[in-house]
């Protein structure tokens, strides 16, 4: 079993979804325990003293004029606790609170929150026991952190609240920390301000979301050309040198995997034949242009994710640790604003990439538009209706991925008695987003489905023959499930097995078992 052993320092976006996704253990290093022992030294320091300092001696947020004396402050931490898991609404998703609880771990090993070791390792501990906090869709305005869903961790540490087993089976997390032979944690200065306050939430679902977004958008360079092919299109707009003179290099990236596809296709150049046209339709001439613009969104986004990933996102922090003094300061750093903005800029891009994909699935199924293929891909048209709804079902899906394309991070709806004025409503963006992602799966599944069953439609006489790649990513959806040409049938278990073939990544793996690697 993979070990991920933290330091002071960040993680890797693959660590955060190997522990979110999977069942890797992650374990305290020698470094992080000896940042951890130094901060909390100074937080006691501190906290002996007579002078009033934010998270340690005084109020929160609105209430932070207030000195709280030294027999009401484990009192004082565990109430944030109890307040503010105050989350309403369906339960988040198993993977998306195992990335909240391990980001959140990570910058309390960096030392900056001023967290005892103890506390570390009991977070280490409810990960590594396969315990899962009941967190809340709603209750995070992406300020001050993911306020409400890591009140909910926070609050099955203490023994309280309810969480899901490794059984899957929802227990009150007290009985669950006892059968698994762990502590509810008691509470001490700083410590409860320290595991709520931080964008732990956002990054998390933005870091999940890269990682499906790499594979899809690879999935639709390949179900772009399945596509241009199955409609005779031109292969010539794919060549190098048309997109080094335009230098984004997503585009090229993007051209270089159709490309790849297509080799050695009886298919493509035939766009003069039978119905002449001088270019093929934007939706199949200009993919790699948006898909390529995907891409580099893509890229922007993994800069801003690994630069959050290497911060200490707390209020307040510690600093000077290795001084002899330390001190204590406040800061905005919990603001979301950095993920938040990549986050709805990640979601246009899906909307534009399945939109482009639905226009290609939609010509593929137009008799006036197909050149030369039957109405609907059906069988026996009019008796049968072929793919006609499954082209509803993606239009309904890209109607849905436009209205998540609208950005959260615009909006702000001041809280904490007008202390919190200004928030970045992250998590909203990073849940909608989470909703796209899903959603453009769909879309290629169904683009997929539709250029599959066109080549085997085109390739039927046995004149032409599709490129091998092609065919290969067209044998391995049939062997997966994915039906193909024939009468109508009950087409849903058709559509959910492609789903299935696209999400996993398994259109890619079969294209690239003859091409070799795609970007």
């Amino acid at each position: 079993m993979h070990t991920v052993v933290l330091g002071t320092s960040g993680v890797t976006p693959a660590e955060v979804v190997s522990v979110a996704r999977g069942t890797t253990r992650v374990e305290l290093g020698a470094e992080a325990l000896t940042a951890l022992a130094r901060a909390r030294e100074i937080i006691d320091a501190l906290a002996a003293k007579p002078e009033p300092v934010y998270g340690v001696s005084t109020g929160f947020g609105a209430l932070a004029t207030r000195h709280i004396a030294p027999d009401l402050r484990a009192r004082l931490q565990r109430n944030i606790v109890r307040s503010h898991a105050a989350g309403m609404g369906p339960r988040v998703e198993r993977e998306v609170v195992r990335a909240l609880m391990f980001l959140r771990l990570k910058t309390v090993c960096s030392g900056h929150t001023g967290v005892r070791p103890e506390v570390a390792q009991a977070m280490a501990d409810l990960l590594n026991a396969g315990i899962t906090p009941v967190v809340h869709e709603y209750g995070s305005l992406g300020c001050s952190g993911d306020l409400a869903p890591l009140s909910h961790c926070a609050l099955a540490l203490m023994g309280e609240g309810e969480a899901e087993g490794p059984d899957g089976v929802t227990r009150p997390a007290g009985e669950l920390l006892e059968a698994h032979g762990l502590k509810p944690v008691e509470l001490r200065e700083k410590e409860g301000l320290a595991l709520l306050n931080g964008t732990d939430g956002m990054l998390g679902m933005l870091l999940m979301a890269l990682d499906d977004l790499a594979r899809l958008y690879t999935s639709a360079d390949v179900t772009a050309a399945l596509s241009l092919e199955a409609l005779l299109g031109t292969g010539r707009v794919l060549a190098p040198e048309l997109h080094a003179i335009r230098p984004h290099p997503g585009q090229s990236a993007s051209a270089a995997n159709m490309l790849k596809v297509l080799a050695g296709s009886q298919l493509t150049g035939h766009h003069q034949d039978d119905a002449p046209r001088v270019q093929d339709a934007y939706s199949v001439r200009c993919a790699p242009q948006v898909a390529g613009a995907g891409r580099d969104t893509l890229a922007h986004a993994r800069t801003v994710a690994e630069r959050e990933l290497a911060a200490a996102v707390d209020n307040p922090v510690v600093l000077d640790l290795g001084s002899e003094g330390g001190r204590v300061e406040s800061n905005g750093n919990f603001h979301g604003a950095p993920v938040a903005y990549v986050l709805d800029f990640l979601a246009i891009a899906a909307a534009d990439l399945a939109s482009i994909a639905e226009r290609r699935t939609d010509r593929l199924l137009d008799k006036n538009r197909s050149h030369g293929l039957p109405p609907f891909l059906a069988d026996d048209a009019g008796v049968d209706s072929g793919l006609m709804i499954a082209q509803y079902t993606q239009a309904a899906l890209v109607s849905e991925m436009k209205r998540l394309a609208a950005p959260a991070s615009v909006d702000s709806i001041p809280s904490s008695a007008m202390q919190e004025d200004h928030v970045s409503m992250g998590w909203s963006a990073a849940r909608k987003l989470r909703t796209a992602v899903d959603n453009l799966a769909r879309v290629v599944a169904v683009e997929l489905f539709a250029a599959t069953r066109a080549q085997e439609l085109r390739t039927a006489d046995g004149e032409l023959s599709a490129a091998p790649a092609s065919r290969a990513v067209t044998e391995a959806a049939r062997a997966a499930g994915v039906g193909g040409t024939g009468p109508d049938r009950y087409l849903a278990p058709d559509l959910a097995a492609a789903e299935v073939f696209v999400r996993e990544g398994r259109v890619v793996a079969a294209a690239e078992s003859v091409t070799g690697p795609l970007a």
